[in-house]
């Protein structure tokens, strides 16, 4: 018999300690549980299973003196089974570990792996005994051993960075540099050829899509597809085997591991997106593989009054409940694992909006945020918010508190309608481009609590938003009824692909157009990978099942793709090279230190400064900002005044050319630094002030002022 010592209940999950392992499982209403030991990942039944024997404030532990990583195990939770008090406990139903440092094995959908009896006319009413484990994954216990040699975080301040989006296996998955077993892995994203890249571009930061263990929806396993893009967790301690070349019985966890540490080697942080709003368990009719049969009750919300059911802020059937403080436990130790075991630099929130929940306006709606706010580990990190969720009140951009950046929803908006020539208010447009201080500057955030984005995973390609005027989902097998109707998209007389020269032309220019007024707003630009090699999705606007071409980075450069590539690094490059682009706070708009000259000023057409009038009535087709460098208040990390040029970044998104004539005094000239109209322009030229811009319709064109 197993030699059994009654362990610990902290730390939760399996812990190694190069003896044997402790085991340590939360569940507050349950009668008993049983720990299960496999021979193989793909073992059919246990090798053995050991009754818990110990329980301390609901937490069943036990210590197995001899066991060593790689060993697979799960666990069977007792307790009642009565959906109608919240209980689901069926004890047939193998249960991963929440806390698994590692995941083997896949979800295969049989009646099974659900808690109840499939098909009885009382649903979920009548409990299904039969034993899941041939059909669900199972935890794995890791050795968390690395060398991080001298690992240190980049550490870019938030205001001088630039954000990366992408997806692990669809970066690389096609790349003719890396070896074939390494394409779509963490190996392949840490090979020279994937950093080189990034590095020359010039993004100080990636943004995984998410790499937490997860498993498919059983619509889409029954159509065929899988959920690519992962927000579908399991575990949230570990690395999503399928993006491991070295094996899933723990060796996951160390090739993730070299991946951030070849990151930081080249001053590139990693952040990652997670997914703690809900489980992948779907609804009361969903499967129980963990979560739901370990204490139902405990990890998700229910309605007081129907606790059968599920309250679902997010519309994937469950909400993970931030009202106990387990889950909150479970999330804030998730959290500081990834950051102090796994070295990862910060986390973008999905439907961060969920995770502040209370009781909708009840005093506990910032339990969340206090408790990262107080913490010394994960206050120090980058901490980004989808500020939404489709729950009431849910739309929350510029509603989160101090430490915290927000994906602004506002921004992407008011661009994309204002490049498809929108009638849009130059308040509007003016407050996106310096920062959206309508938005943050009441609770004392700065211009970097906006991440500004154009483009995202979720929605059309750069590309294909100048290139469509509605979605076109058809592959995804839901008749394009999935997807957002609403993309404010111009396909510019032609839907999808044209041999048209004049419509192509206008095309790429309306892609410079973006991504240059991207880059070139106060915030933090984050980029959608791929916009820059202007990337087509061939109108998907919702590829979250295509595991294929429409998602994967296809590294063969026509000349449409080269230029765009040139032109995003000489953006970056120019955004780096001028700090007056990159600000830590928002303009004054007024005159500065007595003088008569304001840091901003917004000039007219004609060249003449805006009176405050026109400002807040007239609309932006044409519009100057004027960014008076030399005279802006702001300092660096290290306390030395930052000074930059006088730049000019004038727009145009009308249909007709605009000769803009350039502000300015008699002995100053006007150099330009970039036009959109004009991508590969060789060599400076400078225009006098006074005189006129041909500023062409539907362009940008930054300009630096020589003295």
């Amino acid at each position: 018999m197993t030699q059994l010592w009654p362990g610990k209940p902290y730390p939760l999950g399996a812990t190694w300690d190069g003896l044997g392992v402790n085991f340590a499982l939360f569940s507050q209403h349950s009668t008993g549980v049983e720990l299960c030991l496999f021979d193989t990942p793909t073992a059919q039944t246990e090798r053995e299973r050991i009754i818990m024997p110990e329980q301390t404030d609901n937490v069943w532990h036990v210590y197995i003196p001899g066991i060593q990583p790689g060993q697979v195990y799960g666990y069977r939770v007792y307790g009642p089974y009565d959906p109608e008090e919240g209980h689901r406990f069926t004890p047939g139903k193998l249960l991963v570990d929440p806390y698994a440092k590692a995941i083997t094995g896949e979800l295969i959908y049989n009646d099974v792996v659900y808690g109840y009896v499939v098909g009885n006319r009382y649903e979920d009413l009548m409990p299904d005994m039969r034993n899941s484990a041939p059909y669900v994954p199972r935890g794995v216990v890791i050795d968390p051993a690395f060398d991080w040699g001298d690992d240190r975080s980049p550490a870019t301040p938030l205001h001088q960075s630039v954000i990366y989006e992408m997806h692990v296996k669809g970066f690389t998955k096609l790349h003719p540099d890396i070896p074939e077993h390494l394409r779509g892995t963490y190996a392949g994203l840490a090979q020279p050829a994937v950093i080189d890249y990034l590095k020359s571009l010039g993004v100080t930061a990636v943004e995984l899509l998410p790499i937490h263990h997860h498993v498919d929806e059983r619509f889409l396993n029954d159509l065929g597809t899988v959920n690519y893009w992962g927000y579908n967790t399991l575990g949230f301690f570990a690395p999503d085997a399928r993006y491991s070349s070295t094996g899933s019985i723990g060796e996951q966890v160390p090739e993730f591991k070299a991946m951030v540490k070849a990151f930081h080697a080249a001053g590139i942080e990693v952040i990652l997106d997670v997914v703690y709003n809900h489980t992948c368990e779907a609804g009361r009719l969903g499967p129980t593989l963990s979560f739901r049969g370990i204490d139902n009750l405990v990890y998700y919300r229910q309605p007081p009054d129907l606790l059968r059911e599920y309250i679902d802020y997010t519309g994937c059937g469950n909400s993970l409940s931030m009202l106990h403080p387990r889950p909150l436990q479970l999330i804030m130790d998730s959290l500081r694992y990834w950051v102090t075991e796994m070295h990862v630099d910060g986390f973008r929130f999905d439907l961060a909006s969920t995770l502040a929940r209370g009781l909708h306006a009840d005093a506990r709606l910032s339990t969340f945020f206090d408790m990262i706010h107080q913490d010394p580990i994960l206050s120090q990190t980058k901490l980004i918010a989808e500020p939404w969720d489709i729950g009431p009140g849910g739309y929350q951009v510029g509603n989160f508190p101090v430490l915290w950046a927000e994906w602004n929803g506002k921004y992407r908006d008011t661009m994309r309608c204002y490049w498809k020539g929108d009638a849009i208010p130059t308040a509007e447009i003016a407050y996106r481009l310096t920062g959206s201080s309508d938005l943050y500057k009441h609770n004392g955030r700065r211009p970097y609590a906006s991440i500004n984005f154009i483009t995202a995973h979720d929605g059309f390609t750069m590309r294909d938003l100048v290139s469509y005027n509605h979605k076109h989902n058809e592959a995804n097998g839901e008749n394009n009824r999935d997807g957002e109707n609403h993309n404010n998209s111009w396909n510019h007389g032609v839907e999808g692909p044209t041999d048209e020269p004049i419509i192509n032309e206008l095309r790429a220019r309306q892609q410079r157009n973006l991504m240059a007024t991207l880059l070139l707003s106060q915030g933090v630009p984050m980029l959608l990978a791929g916009d820059e090699r202007s990337r087509t999705q061939y109108g998907n606007n919702n590829t979250y099942c295509q595991d294929n071409e429409l998602n994967w980075i296809d590294w063969q450069l026509d000349d449409g793709g080269r230029t765009m590539l040139e032109f995003t690094r000489k953006l970056i490059r120019i955004r780096n090279a001028h700090p007056a682009l990159h600000r830590r706070k928002f303009f004054q708009g007024r005159s500065i230190h007595g003088s008569n000259v304001q840091d901003i000023e917004w000039i007219r057409y004609d060249g003449q400064e805006m009176s405050d009038n026109e400002w807040s009535t007239s609309l932006a087709f044409c519009l100057g900002m004027q960014l008076n460098g030399p005279l802006m208040s702001d300092w660096d990390e290290h306390g030395n005044v930052i000074q930059d040029d006088t730049l000019l970044l004038l727009v145009n998104s009308a249909p007709e050319d605009v000769p803009f004539t350039l502000p300015g005094g008699p002995k100053s000239r006007w150099e330009m630094l970039l036009d959109t109209a004009q991508p590969e322009a060789d060599g400076p030229t400078t225009t006098t002030p006074g005189q006129p811009y041909a500023l062409r319709s539907r362009s940008l064109v930054l300009l630096r002022q020589i003295v």
